[in-house]
């Protein structure tokens, strides 16, 4: 507005991010602001972004998974309905979220065409946007009382299972430390440009690779560690790493490894899935195999495989059942997995990977393994 332009679009799918920052990429959504013209875009940002994030602050940062099943925005009279009586004494969100909704269905009511001016795909258009004239000053009242909304909201990541995992770890300091210097010695050797960090907590392996400048994601299932993550990343430099201009980044992202992201959208070709997005260099699976062989049932045959379809090189840590996390799990579910052995584990993935390297860690019975993908040897 200050250079007299406006978006015509708000869609999230619009933002990428670059060092924690959130960059909008599609500069097509500019145009000339017209005086008097409504904001278009108004009831697309509220259902993509403001309806998403109340959800979360408000109800459960689970309801997140919502934006997989609506492509389109969360239709602001199903947030209505989930959100807690509180936010409707919350003039922002009375005003963008319940009021709206409620002027939305009676909008809908008096429209015959689903497709009319502003609608996309068959969501009718919010009933600001068809008033026909709507002063700057105004216009520049409901943008700044949105924002005002949006900032006001915090989720503060506590409370679920691994978000202080590095708290209650049966690592010392010194098997810590060792098992940094064998990835990091790992990482200088294979000189990836791109590396997926899965189950990666609040991301401590990950910023070893981020910060020898390799293009870093750093996934997660857990809200709480996705979110410490992601504020660690917008805390700034840190000590030792690349001056940021040098940094490739390192973006967390929140993935249930056992049930990724699918295509979504018109033919299943609008979204790419999880497996289309790679393949990258590299994949680290630190203190992984287990949560998914013994929680999730998962053979070792079938996860080698499916992390070879992802990568060229993997970093990945084999956690026997000695191990106090593992016995964990066992004296929950009963020890019947007498395939989980470590002489299984190499047979295994050595139909799909070259086994270059495997370092005992120090203090503990765990093994780290370098491997590199057959296929592309």
């Amino acid at each position: 507005m200050d250079y007299g332009m406006i978006l015509k679009d708000a869609s999230a799918y619009n933002i990428q991010f670059r060092q924690g920052k959130p960059i909008l990429i599609d500069t097509l959504s500019f145009e000339i602001y017209q005086e008097g013209r409504p904001w278009v875009a108004y009831r697309q940002f509220c259902q993509h972004f403001l309806a998403p994030l109340v959800l979360m602050a408000h109800t459960d940062i689970r309801l997140s998974q919502f934006s997989r099943i609506y492509i389109d925005g969360i239709s602001l009279d199903l947030a209505s309905k989930l959100l807690p009586k509180r936010t409707w004494v919350n003039f922002g969100l009375l005003s963008h979220i319940h009021l709206h909704a409620k002027s939305q269905k009676r909008f809908a009511a008096t429209t015959t065409s689903p497709f009319s001016k502003g609608g996309t795909r068959g969501i009718l258009p919010s009933p600001v946007s068809t008033i026909s004239k709507v002063s700057k000053t105004a216009l520049l009242g409901i943008i700044d009382n949105l924002e005002t909304a949006t900032r006001k909201l915090n989720w503060k990541p506590a409370g679920t299972e691994w978000g202080d995992y590095y708290e209650d770890t049966n690592y010392s300091s010194e098997a810590l430390n060792d098992k940094k210097k064998a990835i990091c010695k790992y990482l200088d050797e294979i000189k990836p440009k791109t590396l997926w960090d899965m189950g990666a907590n609040t991301g401590l392996f990950s910023r070893l690779a981020s910060d020898k400048g390799i293009q870093t994601i750093s996934f997660d299932i857990d809200p709480a560690a996705v979110e410490k993550n992601y504020r660690m990343v917008q805390g700034g430099k840190k000590k030792g790493a690349l001056p940021l201009d040098q940094q490739a980044g390192l973006l967390p992202l929140c993935l249930d490894l056992t049930n990724p992201s699918p295509a979504i959208g018109w033919a299943n070709e609008e979204r790419h899935s999880l497996l289309e997005r790679g393949p990258v260099d590299a994949i680290m699976a630190l203190a992984l195999v287990h949560h998914l062989a013994i929680s999730n049932n998962l053979p070792f045959p079938q996860i080698a495989q499916f992390f070879s379809t992802l990568c060229q090189y993997l970093i990945i840590e084999y956690v026997p059942k000695t191990d106090s996390q593992v016995q964990r799990m066992l004296s929950i579910r009963g020890d019947f997995f007498s395939d989980y052995t470590q002489v299984y584990f190499e047979a295994t993935f050595s139909d799909r990977f070259s086994i270059l390297k495997r370092e005992n860690i120090i203090d503990t019975k765990r093994t780290l393994y370098l491997m590199e993908n057959k296929n592309d040897s």
